[in-house]
């Protein structure tokens, strides 16, 4: 039976056959396929894939997208035999794949299997809520911007802007000014700023976006702020493929944010 649902697809000519985006599968559903051009990641059958992009952020090169199509509904019976067949020590992580998403594919949500789980997807949309006490007064000194520039994000921002000459550059996952309180002194201050988000948006378009910037402003050092969850390591992918295209080399480092607002390196 086809449907009209969200599904993986794979870009050929960007596509290299590094094969990184297979173990990010918790379905198991993507192979590498000898084609007349090389490796290509293939999926496997439609009927695997969550369509929820677990694996979006393990391709250095953008070449996985999500689209929404008339394709084969998601089968969870036939993913946990394949994942049984294939890879049984990755079915307790399945498990706990579907069960934090399991409000995300809601025409699965009454399909029990097995492991006891509904379906599924990638941990960045993992639905949580938590309590905090309050550790200041109410009437607080108000915080002014520490943001020097307009526009922040990266589909947006001028390669050539005058804010990127000589800079130090803060590349910044989307989700964490809003996970980290001290977001604005720790790595706004000082920095020039360009925002994005590699599950969502074109990841190509970042690298080129990107590359432009160092190729035309030469920054003297690149920062790259990214929560906890496994998508947004594509940041790190995007601004290693976008010096790489820009033939140049800048100082960085990685900061990893958690969604409880502390940093973790």
């Amino acid at each position: 039976m086809k449907v009209k649902r969200k599904i993986i697809t794979i870009d050929e000519e960007l596509c290299t056959g590094c094969g990184e985006c297979i173990p990010n599968c918790a379905e198991q559903a993507l192979e590498l396929v000898d084609t007349p051009n090389g490796l290509k990641a293939r999926l496997v059958k439609e009927f695997y894939c969550d369509g929820l992009g677990a694996c979006l952020g393990a391709c250095p090169t953008g070449a996985l997208i999500i689209e929404e199509k008339e394709v084969e509904a998601y089968n969870e019976d036939a993913v946990i035999a394949r994942i049984k067949e294939l890879t049984p020590e990755m079915l307790e992580s399945h498990k706990q794949h579907m069960e934090e998403h399991a409000h995300e594919l809601p025409a699965l949500q009454l399909q029990k299997t097995e492991t006891g789980g509904g379906c599924g997807g990638c941990p960045s949309v993992q639905m949580l809520q938590w309590d905090k006490e309050e550790t200041a007064p109410k009437e607080t000194v108000k915080l002014e911007s520490q943001l020097r520039q307009w526009p922040v994000q990266i589909h947006l921002v001028p390669p050539s802007a005058p804010y990127f000459k000589n800079a130090d550059l803060a590349i910044i996952a989307d989700c964490v000014p809003f996970s980290y309180g001290n977001f604005h002194q720790d790595f706004v201050k000082g920095n020039a700023i360009a925002v994005g988000c590699p599950k969502l948006d074109d990841a190509n378009a970042y690298v080129m976006k990107l590359a432009q910037i160092i190729q035309t402003s030469t920054p003297k050092s690149i920062t790259i702020v990214k929560m906890e969850v496994p998508c947004c390591s594509g940041l790190v992918r995007v601004v290693e493929q976008a010096m790489k295209e820009a033939g140049s080399s800048i100082p960085f480092e990685t900061v990893t944010i958690n969604i409880n607002g502390e940093i973790l390196n």
